[in-house]
């Protein structure tokens, strides 16, 4: 299993794309400096995913960084697997590289691609992936892939031809069922949306907000039946039932509690999401607040 390095258990899920790249740095620096162990980002159309992880390891020092995901249609396998390499060897241990299929619609609307058989494209975009020659970068560390992986079949996939798992929108009993499949030896990097907020209105509202395209998406609606939930939940936007299960809303303390289940259900690594009154909001001023409660400072 590929090496992270880690500097804490907790990170931050945070798509930049509404921000300028001179703006995103210095905040990252501060994420770093607050005791965060790593920054994930997603990819769906707006900043490209593999040049931003090389702004954003080369003005941190010891910060993780990682791809939530890099989509698999945006890019051929040699050319991620390269890149890959590249980052890897620069900044050992300090970028991991999560992949997925991303969702019919982005994929055919954006990409013009084809979204059939998400699994075995995955397997054959991973084995392309492997077949990439040493001599591309002589000597390099390869970085640690993570899929994006929501149901079981994707799941047994990360544990077979993956480092590991970075799932999305789940429950910590869906962390504790991904930790069973994947095993004790690979990692499992979940990730949680927050609402920092006592009011509870505020927080389903933010939590409405967040979940308005997501509860569109099949990918998702199957992942949360899986998880229990049933139609009745899945309307545009969630129900007050699956926001709250989906965002950890409350004071700092209540909110630390929610990331610790995760943990102790067999996450390595928690990267929490904060989520403001709209998607450009700034994410520092709620993490400053966590930092203390989530044992980081």
């Amino acid at each position: 299993m590929a090496a992270i390095d880690f500097s804490s258990r907790v990170g931050v899920w945070w798509t930049s794309d509404r921000w300028s790249i001179n703006e995103v740095i210095p905040r990252a620096r501060e994420i770093e400096q607050l005791g965060y162990g790593s920054l994930f980002y997603g990819e769906a159309g707006g900043k490209e995913a593999f040049t931003q992880a090389a702004a954003l390891l080369g003005g941190t020092e010891r910060l993780v960084v990682g791809t939530g995901i890099a989509n698999i249609h945006a890019r051929s396998a040699p050319a991620a697997e390269s890149g890959a390499r590249t980052l890897g060897t620069v900044h050992p241990g300090r970028f991991v590289l999560g992949l997925g299929v991303s969702h019919a619609p982005l994929v055919e609307y954006s990409y013009a691609g084809s979204y059939s058989k998400p699994l075995s494209t995955m397997r054959e975009y991973l084995a392309t992936m492997d077949a990439v020659p040493p001599e591309v970068e002589p000597d390099a560390r390869r970085p640690a892939r993570l899929l994006a992986a929501l149901g079981p079949r994707m799941i047994e996939l990360s544990a077979e031809a993956a480092d590991g798992a970075h799932p999305y929108l789940v429950t910590p009993e869906h962390t504790a069922r991904t930790r069973e499949l994947l095993g004790p030896d690979k990692w499992l990097v979940s990730e949680q949306a927050v609402a920092l907020t006592t009011d509870r209105q505020t927080g389903l509202e933010r939590a409405h907000q967040h979940l308005h395209v997501y509860s569109q998406l099949p990918n998702y609606r199957n992942s949360w039946l899986r998880q229990g939930f049933d139609e009745s939940d899945l309307v545009v936007g969630g129900s007050d039932k699956l926001a709250e299960a989906m965002v950890a809303m409350g004071d700092t303390d209540a909110v630390a509690a929610h990331v610790k289940r995760h943990l102790d259900a067999g996450a390595d690594h928690v990267v929490v999401q904060v989520l403001g009154e709209d998607h450009s909001a700034d994410p520092l001023p709620a993490l400053r607040e966590l930092a203390s409660a989530l044992s980081l400072i």
